[in-house]
Parts: C-alpha cells; sequence; structure tokens
C-alpha cells in the first residue's frame, strides 16, 4: 500500500498517451492487484484543537512544532496535516484487523499525549462543528485545489470537504482476480449501510444540519464526476468501471508537483485524445496517476481497496466499526450476511447520511450486519464491539451522543470535554 512517485527531476520524460484508450488500457492493468485478502491499513483523521479556546485553530506552525515533538510511534503509523490542520495518522498495512487496530489505537495514545503537553487536542468527529473553515496547511497542491473548487462553483463545498470533516478510512488488498467484481460490489454496497452506523457529524459552522453524516453531505455537494461511487451498471469489471469513471473525470491539477489547477472543464479523456490541450501538450502516465490522486469516490481502487466513507470515530466504537467492515468483507461467511442485508439499501446513500438508522431498512440491515460481524470479534475487541451493537440495536448512531453532550453542554464545551479527553 504505497504512494505514487513522480518522476525525479532529470529524469527521463514519460512518453505522452496518443489516446484515451491508451490511457484507459494503462489504468484497467494497474488499478487492482491480483492476490490473496487479509491485509488492513488503517488512517484516521482528528481535528485538532486549543486545550483551552475551542474557538482557535492552530496555526501551522504550531502544528508543526508538535508533530516535531512526537516520540517514534511503536505501530509504524506516519502523521500528516490536512489541509484545515485535522492531524491523520496512516498506519502501514497489517495482517488483519485486529493487528492494524492495536498498532493505531498505540500510535493513538502518544500522539494525543504529544499534543496535550502542547496545549493541543485531537477530537474524532466526522466534521468541525465549531469553527469556520479556513486553511492551514499552505501546501500548493491544496492552494490549487481551491482555485478549482472555485472555478468550477463548489468552492464553499470544496473548503468545507478540505478543511472541516474527517474519516477512518480503511485500506484492503484487492484479493483474487475471480473475486474482484463480488468485492467492490459488496464493498459499494455496504456503504449506505456503514455511513448510517458510523454517523458522526450531526453540526457543522455552530448549527445541527439536520444529517446524522454532514460529512457525507459534504462530500455529495461536490461533482459526482469526481466524487460520486464508482460501480458501473452491472459491476462485473471493476477495473474498466474505473478506467471510465476516470477518464470521464474533469482534470483538476497538472504539472506534479507543482500543482497548476484546471479552471475550465476537461476530461482526462479529452487531453488524452487531443481534444483539448494542457500545459501544451497531451498527458503522460505521470499525468494520469496524478489525476487518480485528485478522484475522491467512497471506494477508491489504488492497487488495493481505499473504502472512505466512514466519519472519524470516538476511540470507543471505531475499532469495532473498522472490525466490522474488514469482517463483512474478508470473511466470506459475514459477506453473504452482509450482501442479503444491504440489498434493499445498497444505493441510499444520501437516506443513509441524512436519516442514519432511524430508517427502518437501514436499521435492519446494521444490526444484520454488526451481529455478524460481533459473531467473529475477538476477545481484545470484545467491549468495543458490544459498545457498537448496543448503540445500532437501539437505533442510535455516534452523532446522537455528539448531539446530546452539545444540547447538555453547548457546542464549545461539548468540543473542549472531547479535545481532553473528558467522556
Amino acid at each position: 500500500m504505497a504512494v505514487p512517485m513522480w518522476a525525479e527531476p532529470g529524469s527521463i520524460p514519460p512518453v505522452e498517451f496518443t489516446s484515451a484508450e491508451q490511457a484507459a488500457a494503462h489504468i484497467g492493468e494497474r488499478c487492482l492487484e491480483d492476490g490473496g485478502a487479509g491485509r488492513v491499513g488503517l488512517e484516521i483523521e482528528a481535528h485538532c484543537y486549543d486545550l483551552e479556546d475551542p474557538t482557535r485553530r492552530p496555526d501551522w506552525d504550531e502544528l508543526s512544532a508538535a508533530i516535531a515533538e512526537v516520540p517514534e510511534l511503536p505501530g509504524g503509523s506516519r502523521i500528516t496535516v490536512e489541509p484545515g490542520g485535522a492531524v491523520e495518522l496512516s498506519g502501514p498495512p497489517e495482517d488483519g484487523p485486529l493487528a492494524a487496530v492495536t498498532a493505531l489505537l498505540a500510535d493513538r495514545a502518544v500522539l494525543r499525549a504529544a499534543f496535550a503537553r502542547r496545549g493541543l487536542g485531537l477530537v474524532l468527529l466526522g466534521t468541525d462543528p465549531l469553527r469556520p473553515t479556513r486553511r492551514v496547511n499552505p501546501g500548493g497542491r491544496y492552494q490549487a485545489m481551491e482555485e478549482f473548487f472555485a472555478a468550477s462553483g463548489t468552492a464553499q463545498a470544496g473548503a468545507a470537504m478540505m478543511t472541516a470533516t474527517a474519516s477512518v478510512q480503511v485500506n484492503l488488498d484487492a484479493g483474487p482476480r475471480a473475486g474482484w467484481a463480488d468485492r467492490v460490489r459488496l464493498a459499494h454496497a455496504l456503504g449506505p449501510t456503514m455511513i448510517a452506523i458510523t454517523a458522526n457529524s450531526p453540526m457543522f459552522g455552530g448549527q445541527f444540519t439536520g444529517w446524522c453524516s454532514t460529512r457525507q453531505r459534504v462530500w455529495g455537494q461536490l461533482d459526482s464526476a469526481r466524487c460520486g461511487p464508482v460501480l458501473g451498471a452491472d459491476g462485473d469489471d471493476p477495473a474498466s468501471d474505473w478506467a471510465g469513471y476516470a477518464l470521464k473525470a474533469p482534470v483538476m491539477l497538472i504539472d506534479p508537483p507543482d500543482a497548476v489547477p484546471v479552471t475550465n472543464w476537461v476530461p482526462f479523456a479529452d487531453w488524452a485524445d487531443g481534444r483539448a490541450v494542457l500545459g501544451g501538450r497531451r498527458p503522460t502516465e505521470v499525468d494520469l496517476d496524478y489525476h487518480l490522486t485528485t478522484l475522491f469516490p467512497p471506494v477508491r481502487p489504488r492497487r488495493w481497496l481505499e473504502i472512505r466513507y466512514l466519519d472519524s470515530l470516538p476511540d470507543a466504537v471505531w475499532p469495532a466499526a473498522v472490525f466490522t467492515l474488514v469482517t463483512l468483507l474478508d470473511d466470506p461467511a459475514a459477506a453473504a450476511v452482509a450482501a442479503e442485508a444491504t440489498e434493499s439499501v445498497a444505493t441510499a446513500w444520501d437516506l443513509a447520511a441524512r436519516a442514519g438508522l432511524s430508517d427502518r431498512h437501514l436499521h435492519t440491515a446494521a444490526v444484520r450486519c454488526v451481529h455478524a460481524a460481533a459473531e467473529r470479534a475477538p476477545a481484545e475487541l470484545a467491549e468495543s464491539m458490544r459498545q457498537l451493537v448496543r448503540s445500532v440495536e437501539q437505533g442510535r448512531s455516534p452523532a446522537d451522543d455528539f448531539a446530546d453532550r452539545v444540547v447538555r453542554h453547548g457546542i464549545a464545551p461539548a468540543v473542549s470535554q472531547l479535545a481532553k479527553g473528558e467522556l
């Protein structure tokens, strides 16, 4: 599970594509890796707050200083900073969900302690409920993305996505080629049910939004050609589905790593076919690989599968949510239960984000899914699974718990409590 590498300065220039068909073949050959299943990589984002003033957004220098003082992380996670200052831990792939969860929990504890010494707290919510959107990461890619969103008429949603949302991302092996279609179909079909189970973002901009997962709503407000589900009409060939999706999507940035925004609508296919010219040339493999990093569907092929639809969740339940998702995809018997349970709600993305488990069809699917996972949970995750199962059975998501806290204490005190680790 590696990140793409751009051509080094002075290296041989890559060859330009001569057609969109050639670009599609490049994608299809590389997007999924034929092999076994079982490895799990986790990434978790947390909003960073000043422990004394949760309305203030720590700046880039503060975040950099705090990260510089973090000791070596026992689980080997990498620390990065999102555009709005959310701090992300990205763990290496581990053998199975328990190992991945255990490693990331250990790294979370070290990171939180180091940030607390700097007067900073890390809060696991799907959206920042309190502060206005503002970018603090000075990276050129993020500045260029802002310009792209502004030109495409989605400046507000783009700013919210970049600076006010946070998630738990689960990375799984693609598995054997013969099972790709069923695996990718199920990863999509599980999306609405898992969104309802893990919704944890009922507020944005200091107000209740009426959505359980405002994070998912924000992503839904962005261009569906870039952020919508990849799955094709029948889902029988996920590699071709991904190639078609990527070629239809408009080019956001060119000339990596400088990140020059493209402010008019140019599908990648038009660039590859020569119907549009960007940078005075046709695209290369480097351009295409970079383009793929600017596409944000809920399930993204990266040789493995990136599953991107879970809200950032409290430490008490995200281990169980991760175990549930992995088990429903990697355990054949559990996968069969999940496929049947989610069939009627497999495309209910907006309903899940808005209504969560209050929708009876989503609730029924969720109960069956978490029970299937709980039957297979190891003893180390028993308490987290008990909490998740109890909440799902009651028709409650983490968003309900946070909303109750806000009603009792107010928004700023509620955020401050979470930043300080208070239950």
